[in-house]
């Protein structure tokens, strides 16, 4: 499953190779992103018209965990080179070998934390 995932990011969303979602995707994918609708096509039109307006975007997946049907990732996204990015926590439930479920936080990267310690 872990794998699947890291596929996952780097053919469709670092690559952006949409045409291969259905290798990853189900089509009745459930989203819990607030601002997409259910399903793989609406997903993969959203992934088309990001990857046209930032063509250098790339999630760099920094932790990965697995958890049952749950695939759990801490990500840096960054738009473009010289990004300081945003820390991403994405979840996936993994169903028939397929993302069924998706949920995701996101957090710009500061400047600096009081701790010294980096959000990703």
């Amino acid at each position: 499953m872990s794998q699947l995932i890291r596929d996952y990011i780097e053919t469709v969303w670092n690559q952006g190779r949409t045409q291969e979602a259905g290798r990853f995707l189900a089509e009745n994918l459930i989203q819990h992103n607030p601002n997409l609708p259910d399903g793989r096509k609406p997903l993969v039109e959203f992934i088309d018209g990001f990857r046209v307006q930032l063509p250098e975007a790339r999630f760099e997946i920094r932790r990965l965990a697995a958890d049952g049907d749950l695939v759990f990732i801490h990500s840096l996204f960054t738009a473009q080179p010289g990004h300081r990015g945003v820390a991403v926590v994405d979840i996936f439930r993994i169903e028939d070998g397929l993302i069924a479920e998706h949920w995701d936080l996101r957090e710009d990267v500061p400047e600096s934390t009081a701790s010294g310690n980096e959000v990703v």
